[in-house]
């Protein structure tokens, strides 16, 4: 490049002809006229071409590229597919040469021509962005998949994450229920992709059947919820764009961390999301924070209204031994009302069962599998017909040990089972906290039977009553006099009285 900027001057500014430039320089006269008539400023070499093992086989990975770029990402072969591809039509090369051609076909528009977007602007209070995202935590020693719920400000770009086992109504719900209520408000408008849980059907255009439950949760908080077209994420690039940032920054603690449960891991990750507003820039005014702007945004967004009370009803038949089945697993009811139909309200991380307008039961959910959850006071009065159950009974395995004490005590009495089904009897009555009080003081005093039992929770229960002495003021001024003279004679009227 220094010699044709030299030859230029010499020719065009010194005015000197092309042999005396070609004496000076020591080119030849060709080479400097071909130079001179190009009226390049700086020369251009062709590109040098190698030839590799692939140099065949470039026409047949070109169309299975073209090819796949006509599929949906999920149906399109990867790079070991193709590399597998060509070594069996005779490929010798590497596979570094294929991934190398493919990216070099990709950067030159060989895919899909790449498109160019519109900035959006969000006004305060405006809008929210949701979407999920599968993440992986050791959860009680087990590397499990959770399914993470983010919920971004469109303004403020404040967010909120939450942890569940699975995406389902009662998670989608929970999630929305727990950012309004960190973020202070709800905003106008919520931008979804198209989730099974909020979208029935998609139709047409922006026709979407909206999932009756998921309208009633619109409905409570009063926001409008819109979707994006089919295949078109960057229409809430903001909430993805968040997936990946919290992915990368936080999740990788996450991660390597191990948690007792997942309310501790979702306790974690609400003080990091706090920590974050406090600490980063805003992406659009990086003079100020995130939680700066949703101090700001604030005022702009509705009020929040009593918590949406998000449970999903399913109907379930109680059993002859007073279960009812969900997922999967077992969950006991009174036994009184087995053989019945009952309502079943699944919440996020609870289960309710409800008979007409009364709730009969209430367990933990359990998202493992062929797992039966008992509660042994469901069976109280189905002993007192068969006290004999009480010996084998799986419900009876997770009483207290005060009652399992006495019950092992009692069983080896006669009629010891029935005088234990009379103790388990007085828990629904003088409460579960009683009866244990007095089990424990009959354990300790020595010789147990269910009479002793019953006894000190009775005198327990109805302790003797202490008359207080009332304080007065007032004195007697003649104070009474024993007269024993009287007392003699009312035993000679009753001597007569007698006779």
């Amino acid at each position: 490049m220094v010699m044709l900027a030299k030859i230029r001057r010499m020719h065009f500014r010194d005015g000197l002809s092309v042999r005396e430039v070609a004496r000076r320089t020591g080119l030849s006269r060709n080479t400097i006229r071909r130079w001179l008539r190009s009226g390049q400023s700086e020369p251009v070499y062709p590109k040098r071409s190698t030839p590799t093992r692939l140099d065949p086989y470039r026409e047949q990975l070109e169309r299975w590229l073209r090819t796949d770029s006509h599929r949906p990402r999920r149906e399109r072969r990867t790079a070991k597919t193709l590399f597998a591809q060509l070594q069996a039509c005779g490929y010798p090369g590497s596979y570094t040469r294929v991934t190398a051609f493919i990216r070099e076909w990709k950067e030159r528009g060989g895919d899909t021509v790449r498109p160019a977007f519109v900035p959006l602007l969000f006004p305060p209070g405006e809008a929210f962005q949701f979407d999920w995202s599968c993440e992986y935590a050791v959860i009680g020693g087990q590397r499990v998949r959770l399914d993470v719920a983010h919920l971004k400000l469109a303004c403020s770009r404040a967010f909120w994450l939450v942890a569940y086992p699975m995406q389902s109504h009662e998670m989608l719900f929970d999630a929305h229920t727990r950012a309004f209520q960190a973020l202070g408000g709800v905003p106008r408008r919520g931008i979804y992709d198209n989730m099974k849980t909020a979208v029935d059907r998609v139709g047409r255009s922006r026709e979407r059947a909206i999932n009756a439950r998921f309208q009633a949760l619109c409905s409570h908080y009063l926001f409008a919820p819109e979707f994006c077209n089919r295949a078109a994420g960057w229409e809430k690039g903001i909430v993805e764009k968040n997936v990946q940032d919290r992915r990368r920054q936080l999740w990788v603690e996450a991660g390597h961390r191990h948690w007792p449960d997942l309310a501790s891991l979702n306790d974690w990750l609400a003080a990091e999301c706090r920590a974050a507003w406090a600490a980063m820039p805003h992406p659009q005014a990086p003079g100020i924070t995130i939680a700066e702007t949703l101090a700001d945004e604030q005022p702009h967004l509705m009020p929040l209204p009593a918590a949406f009370d998000g449970y999903v009803e399913v109907p379930v038949r109680v059993s002859a031994t007073a279960l009812v089945h969900f997922q999967r697993n077992r969950y006991s009811v009174p036994c009184e009302h087995a053989h019945t139909v009952a309502s079943l309200r699944v919440y996020p991380f609870e289960l309710v069962v409800v008979l007409g307008e009364a709730v009969i039961a209430r367990h933990p959910r359990c998202f493992e599998r062929d797992r039966t959850c008992y509660d042994w006071q469901h069976y109280i009065s189905a002993v007192q017909r068969k006290p004999g159950a009480l010996r084998d009974g799986a419900p009876f395995l997770e009483m207290p040990e005060p009652l399992r004490r006495l019950r092992a005590l009692l069983l080896r009495q006669p009629d010891g089972d029935r005088a234990m089904a009379r103790v388990l009897a007085t828990v629904p009555q003088h409460g579960l906290d009683a009866v244990l009080v007095a089990v424990e003081l009959v354990l300790e005093s020595g010789p147990v039977n269910g009479e002793h039992v019953l006894n000190v929770l009775a005198r327990l229960q109805h302790p003797e009553r202490v008359n207080p002495t009332i304080a007065s003021a007032r004195r007697l001024q003649e104070p009474p006099r024993p007269d024993m003279a009287r007392y003699d004679a009312l035993r000679q009227e009753g001597r007569h009285v007698d006779a």
